[in-house]
């Protein structure tokens, strides 16, 4: 009954546009395919179309995003979705628009140069650890690679945005969205040395309550930081230009490699959008290949 009532409600959006803006049977016939093939999700998990939220909608899409669907596809159905949910409230049949805040997919975006794990860990063994500098770069390459942390948030962090016994750090990202990361229990070791034991020796002013200081005592800066990971990148490995961004993608790539799903990498990373993290979406289909290969008989 909810569905027959739902599939109404499309209906006269896609009748009500039709007259508005002149658009074609065609396109017409594709934003009420599109609206229904969300209610039809939606039902299936008991979610009415009228109430569901802006992480329903982002599963929705990251399941399209995983059948293969390409960015151009995807733009089209978020632009269904947005129209209707614009209408919906414009209508006052709800009041909040849970597509808001979606970004649509950037077409064609690429990801930078790959990192595998053994690139990565030639990069974390190259700073020497018998200096102090060396512990914290150490430290700060640790733990880039262990939570996918930007160079802005690693750079900001304050030490009672960590917590040790946890294992767990809190950061603040774009937006000034705040999200807690675990923290592996190797750069966890790192990082309780660093602050227990070499962080003392950077200090220079007691007020200074940033966890990374420069050779100067002061607030690490995104220029050193950008400066010693390119330096012990080019030390490490051969023709390969690294980025501190690129620790980032190896994080999200390595996550996926190893079984995550791209949910819980959205998390991860902070982003506002799934369609953002698609980029890492051929990571996930890659994985699915190579297990589909080995395991199935006629793989």
């Amino acid at each position: 009954m909810q569905n027959s009532l739902n599939n109404n409600i499309i209906d006269n959006y896609c009748d009500s546009i039709w007259v508005e803006k002149g658009l074609s049977k065609n396109t017409i016939s594709s934003y009420s395919s599109d609206l229904k093939q969300l209610e039809k999700w939606l039902a299936n998990k008991e979610i009415d179309i009228q109430s569901c939220s802006e992480i329903d909608l982002n599963l929705y899409l990251a399941e399209k995003i995983d059948q293969g669907i390409l960015a151009s596809s995807i733009n089209r159905i978020l632009s269904s979705i947005k129209g209707f949910f614009n209408w919906l409230v414009h209508t006052n049949t709800i009041k909040l628009n849970p597509s808001e805040l979606i970004e649509s997919p950037k077409v064609g975006r690429k990801l930078p140069v790959n990192i595998s794990e053994q690139d990565v860990e030639k990069i974390l063994n190259a700073p020497n650890c018998k200096t102090v500098q060396g512990k914290r770069d150490k430290t700060i390459l640790e733990l880039l690679y262990a939570t996918g942390l930007r160079i802005s948030e690693l750079t900001n962090l304050k030490l009672n945005q960590v917590d040790i016994t946890r294992g767990i750090i809190k950061v603040m990202g774009k937006g000034g969205k705040e999200r807690i990361i675990p923290v592996g229990e190797i750069a966890l070791v790192w990082l309780k040395s660093y602050i227990d034991l070499t962080r003392s020796q950077l200090v220079i002013n007691d007020d200074n309550l940033f966890v990374f200081l420069s050779n100067k005592g002061r607030q690490i800066s995104r220029k050193v930081c950008w400066s010693l990971i390119v330096e012990y990148s080019t030390k490490s490995l051969e023709n390969k230009v690294i980025s501190p961004h690129s620790l980032r993608h190896a994080f999200a790539t390595h996550l996926l490699n190893h079984g995550a799903d791209l949910r819980s990498v959205q998390m991860l990373l902070g982003h506002s959008s799934l369609s953002t993290t698609q980029i890492y979406t051929h990571v996930a289909k890659e994985r699915l290949i190579k297990f589909h290969t080995k395991y199935h008989p006629r793989g």
